[in-house]
């Protein structure tokens, strides 16, 4: 079994006014200079699962200028032996739409198809920020193994707007609050309980396989007091804290003010403690942790991103970095500078040469 792209079109995408890619499984490594566009590819990749990708940038945002006429992405998707066409658009900045094998559908729909991991530098500095790009990286990593993970939290954040709004309009009524605490604690429950049981999956990937890359112990805790243990306990301890939330004009309790700690398993150091390489390692080991365990659960490893990756890495982790992929047998998308980087590959991956002349962007097989 496979997960990987046979052809990819970019029209009018970021600096890409016209880009065609046929590439086979193997892994992809993308190399030209600095702005020339390598990037904007890996984020045409990522937009073949929900959400908006990994820039998080408004459709708005993606469409090439000075034209601003929208945009449209085109591939040809192979899951599991059968070939799927994924066409996915905006025009004129309007929200993304998504067709998949000619019929129209929704972004979540995506998730059931293609599995998509990815690691850039700006996650870099994931162990020392806020806990709000922790919980995003750990609900990607839900998502991947429990595509329904992105509905629980669409309709979550609705209700909490919904009763954001009512805290900050100052309404004290109970009522107002009883059906919306009722969403809340039914979807904030399972959400807990998805991000649950992805660690533990995450932990005996790491546990059982031998990686030249460190091992992670993860945890989830709340920046805040603890999560309550189940969907009643939710629903009382909303309603107990009506009155302080009334007072923040937010809601305090619940599993959007988790935080996701780490530890470098091997020196029982922190991961915020940890040097920059490695915490580098660490969320490498953690990436091809989530991509081994997804290969046992649906049969076929994600496609990976790994954005600037190599030129973090020594030549030892770069091309153990190169072996394990391989192993994995995934199709991982990859940047860098020039080729020397991916010399350890040989023949085991293609290459694509991108280069920049007039804001146009451009791809050729190398």
């Amino acid at each position: 079994m496979s997960l990987s792209l046979t052809e990819l079109t970019l029209s009018h995408f970021r600096s890409h006014k016209l880009g065609r890619i046929a590439v086979d499984a193997r892994p992809v490594a993308v190399y030209g200079p600095n702005g020339a566009g390598k990037t904007n590819i890996l984020e045409a990749v990522s937009l073949l699962s929900p959400g908006r990708g990994l820039r998080r940038s408004s459709a708005e945002d993606m469409t090439r200028r000075p034209e601003a006429l929208g945009w449209k992405l085109t591939a040809i998707l192979r899951a599991q032996d059968t070939l799927h066409e994924i066409e996915t658009w905006s025009e004129k900045g309007a929200a993304r739409q998504v067709r998949i094998d000619g019929k129209p559908t929704s972004q979540i729909a995506l998730g059931r198809i293609a599995r998509v991991l990815w690691l850039i530098p700006s996650m870099d500095r994931l162990w020392i920020e806020g806990a709000d790009g922790r919980r995003r990286f750990l609900d990607r990593m839900t998502l991947s193994f429990m595509p329904e993970h992105a509905q629980l939290s669409l309709t979550y954040e609705k209700a909490m707007r919904e009763r954001n709004r009512l805290l900050k309009d100052q309404v004290r009524d109970a009522h107002w609050y009883a059906a919306l605490e009722a969403q809340l604690a039914e979807t904030g429950h399972r959400i807990h309980q998805n991000r649950l049981h992805a660690l533990a999956l995450l932990s005996a990937a790491q546990h059982r396989s031998e990686t030249a890359f460190p091992v992670a112990d993860l945890d989830l805790v709340q920046t805040e007091g603890v999560m309550p243990d189940d969907e009643a306990d939710l629903r009382e301890a909303l309603a107990e804290s009506r009155f302080r939330d009334l007072a923040a004009g937010r809601t305090l309790v619940g599993p959007h003010r988790a935080d996701l700690l780490g530890v470098y398993a091997a020196k029982s150091v922190p991961a915020r403690d940890c040097s920059t390489g490695e915490q580098k390692a660490l969320l490498v080991s953690l990436i091809l942790a989530n991509a081994r365990a997804l290969a046992e659960q649906i049969g076929a490893p994600p496609l990976l991103l790994l954005d600037e990756v190599s030129a973090h890495l020594d030549a030892n982790r770069r091309a153990a970095l190169y072996d394990e992929i391989c192993a994995l047998g995934a199709q991982a998308w990859m940047t860098g500078t020039g080729p020397e980087l991916f010399e350890e590959l040989g023949e085991r991956a293609q290459k694509l040469e991108v280069t920049e002349a007039e804001g146009i962007s451009r791809i050729a097989a190398s």
